[in-house]
């Protein structure tokens, strides 16, 4: 198996092409020129390879998608982890401030068409590839958020941007069907990211308390252990999968 990871040296991306390259696949990573993917390849060894890149660029993605096929031979799995978020409020009434347009289309632009433009230029390799005997020929995951269904205070961009993601999985999956390509998304609850790893321990401690069970932050390694889950099971196709250990967030 080859994999084309987005966002790979984040935490869920980084676990996600660690399992892969334990479990015997290849895998690109795909992330921003300015962070440490280039290093996680080198130490992973010549089953990884990194392509800088920003997941918004046409040019940038079709290079990416190309080292896979130059180095492996092909493209059966892309998993969209890369994403952003802003916390703003539709208006602040205090400082008599509207959110931001220009956040607003980022984050949208970043989370929904960058998602999409992977996917439209990675089927296009997968497409290719020999189909096995039920006719698969690759999977598309993408990452959401229980944001998507349960959008908290400040979360305007970020829900709009992880629901449009949920939105289109459906769609993406009828269309590609005939290929022999899946798509499936996974919406993450509260998990152990650098932003939450910033955070008191006692904030921390508290937000690990409002899940039902396991109570505690989801661990970047159990999101891996999906991905690949969801990768070798070609009758998963056009769901969305809440990964959250059955949290619905409060307001």
């Amino acid at each position: 198996m080859v994999g084309l990871v987005t966002g790979g040296f984040v935490r869920s991306g980084c676990a996600t092409v660690e399992r892969l390259v334990q479990n015997g696949a290849s895998a690109v990573i795909l992330d921003l020129p300015s962070s440490d993917g280039a290093a996680l390849a080198e130490k992973l060894g010549e089953r990884c390879a990194f392509a800088p890149a920003d997941v918004t660029s046409e040019a940038d993605v079709q290079s990416a998608v190309s080292l896979a096929r130059e180095k492996f031979g092909k493209l059966d799995l892309a998993v969209n982890c890369a994403g952003i978020a802003v916390a703003f409020k539709t208006y602040n009434f205090k400082k008599d401030l509207p959110h931001s347009l220009e956040d607003f289309q980022r984050v949208i632009n970043v989370n929904i068409a960058g998602t999409f433009n992977v996917i439209r230029l990675a089927v296009g390799e997968m497409g290719k590839n020999e189909p096995d005997a039920d006719g698969h020929r690759g999977c598309i995951i993408n990452t959401a958020s229980v944001a998507a269904f349960d959008g908290q205070v400040g979360q305007a961009a970020y829900s709009a941007s992880k629901g449009g993601i949920v939105g289109m999985t459906l769609p993406i999956a009828r269309d590609l069907a005939p290929m022999g390509i899946r798509v499936v998304t996974i919406a993450p609850g509260l998990f152990s990211t650098p932003l939450l790893a910033g955070l008191p321990e006692k904030v921390r401690s508290f937000l690990a308390r409002q899940v039902p069970f396991p109570s505690r932050l989801g661990d970047p390694a159990e999101f891996a252990h999906l991905v690949t889950s969801l990768a070798e099971n070609p009758m998963i196709n056009g769901e969305v999968i809440r990964l959250d250990g059955a949290i619905r967030m409060q307001p």
